[in-house]
């Protein structure tokens, strides 16, 4: 009888093992799936951007979209969009870089994502590089497998 009840305790322990395990895996491949579905819009978003296709660009954002600036306050959907067609219209062009390494990416149940990192934004000025490099955070809300950023954070500027 005790070696009947060691060898089902050895299964149960096991068995939830195993089962552990293999939740820990798809959680994992959940997580990834997802970095690389938030990084691919961010890499649509901005090779919109480096060309200057506002319309495009317009079709990643929500109508609603808040966009919180450290040096600007808060902007919407419209004022966003008037921005960008100001920064188009200069003598420079002014490209995006995603800093691949800072990218961070994590769900929020029922809606979408966070997108957390760095970029830097280059032009040439009067004969030289200028770089800046600035923080983010971008929700990503998710209606029904169309992404969207709903809220913006940048910062550090």
């Amino acid at each position: 009888m005790k070696n009947l009840m060691v060898l089902l305790l050895s299964i149960f322990i096991y068995s939830n093992a195993l089962a552990q395990s293999q939740n820990e895996r798809k959680v994992a491949t959940t997580q990834i799936e997802l970095f690389n579905k938030v990084a691919n819009l961010d890499s649509s978003l901005f090779a919109a951007y480096n060309s200057k296709n506002l319309n495009l660009m317009k079709t990643h954002f929500t109508k609603d979209l808040e966009w919180y600036q450290d040096n600007g306050g808060l902007i919407d959907f419209e004022k966003v969009f008037s921005n960008f067609q100001s920064i188009f219209n200069r003598d420079y062009d002014l490209k995006r870089n995603l800093i691949r390494e800072s990218l961070e990416v994590h769900p929020i149940e029922g809606y979408g994502a966070i997108e957390i990192g760095k970029h830097q934004f280059k032009h040439i000025e009067n004969g030289k590089l200028e770089i800046g490099t600035f923080k983010f955070v971008m929700i990503w809300k998710n209606d029904n497998g169309n992404w969207k950023i709903s809220r913006v954070i940048s910062y550090d500027h």
